[in-house]
């Protein structure tokens, strides 16, 4: 059997090991949903009852699926059909639009996840073509000439998974008991991000992860996956790896870093990886939900009170990114940057690990 590379071995305390049961994950049905505000009494009970299972997942897991989400199976086959192409073509081809430490655009096939190479190869593309994230720098989307379809099936896609991204958003913001638009403002134009997955099989899939163990640094992570599965979410019960049933008909959805700021805490980003295997490639298409780079998340004032105080400090979205974005692209010889850095320390104890060093 063929070897790894040495950059892809991780630890021998975070690879791969035994896991739970796919049991517990929440599977939210979204069937017959009229997203509007509801105006007759049924539908007033029917969205509370979404609302509550959102919350109850939210709270519990940090993860869920959501199913009869209303986008289109032909949006999900043509950009799996058209990533699969692009994967397949030779890799002087691909790296014609690869990303660059100034554009975080584009292919790329040698990321890192906790300072350890991940087995997989990316593209990524921005919803909205171009947005800045500093004064002087700009990512701007790079769009392959082959396959001819590719675009159009990936903005097709992002399309489709914004409009579902804002419907979500306005119930897990109304679970938190604050007015369902109340973060709408900072998505518009904002910064989202989608990525297309490709997971080779792997001669040794029990040293490597397709990515290592992490938390999305977003608002909400929206997940198409194929039949193949390899997601693992870490439970909050036990701390054991649970395996994310992998349904073509769902979307796995979770709680990013941004929620949990503006949730003050209530809502946590959860920990998951992608394991990989020696017989099949993966596919998988992540969106990842995010405000304008100008954006400064902090807890919504609702949940803030004498005896409620903030928990975090102010974070801007867009200095937190690049910062998460840089140890991707490179080992910068220390840890990922985290949420918890920008935790308050209240009546002595500390919330999280507040790194008074960070910018905030």
């Amino acid at each position: 059997m063929a070897e790894v590379l040495p950059a892809f071995v991780l630890p021998s305390e975070h690879r791969p090991g035994q896991v739970n049961s796919t049991d517990g994950i929440p599977v939210i049905d979204l069937k017959g949903w009229h997203w509007e505000a509801a105006e007759w009494p049924q539908d007033r009970s029917y969205r509370e009852s979404i609302v509550r299972q959102i919350g109850d997942a939210a709270q519990e897991w940090g993860f869920f699926q959501i199913v009869n989400h209303g986008v289109s199976q032909r949006v999900l086959d043509e950009v799996e059909s058209s990533a699969r192409e692009f994967f397949d073509l030779d890799l002087e081809e691909k790296r014609k639009v690869t990303r660059t430490a100034d554009n975080a655009m584009g292919y790329f096939d040698m990321e890192l996840t906790k300072n350890v190479r991940d087995w997989k190869e990316v593209y990524d593309y921005l919803a909205c073509e171009r947005a800045e994230i500093a004064p002087k720098q700009v990512f701007a989307n790079k769009w392959p000439s082959n396959p001819p379809e590719f675009r159009d099936a990936c903005k097709n896609y992002s399309a489709a998974m914004e409009a579902l991204a804002f419907k979500v958003l306005e119930l897990v913001v109304e679970s938190l008991g604050a007015p369902a638009k109340a973060l709408n403002e900072h998505f518009v134009g904002g910064s989202t991000r989608v990525r297309l997955n490709f997971y080779r099989k792997c001669p040794s899939p029990d040293l490597v992860l397709g990515v290592s163990r992490h938390k999305d640094g977003c608002a909400l992570t929206l997940l198409a996956q194929d039949e193949v599965g390899g997601l693992q979410v870490k439970s909050k019960r036990n701390d054991q790896w649970v395996q994310v049933k992998a349904r073509r008909d769902a979307f796995a959805v979770n709680i990013g870093d941004l929620i949990q700021v503006w949730s003050n805490g209530k809502y946590q980003s959860i920990e998951h990886r992608v394991v990989v295997n020696s017989t099949r490639d993966r596919f998988s298409c992540p969106v990842f939900f995010s405000p304008t780079y100008a954006t400064n998340a902090a807890p919504l004032p609702g949940l803030v009170n004498e005896n409620h105080p903030a928990k975090y400090k102010p974070v801007n979205w867009g200095e937190y990114y690049k910062m998460r974005r840089d140890s991707n692209f490179k080992n910068l010889g220390k840890p990922n940057v985290q949420i918890d850095n920008w935790a308050i320390a209240i009546d002595h104890i500390v919330l999280g690990h507040y790194n008074k060093t960070m910018p905030c």
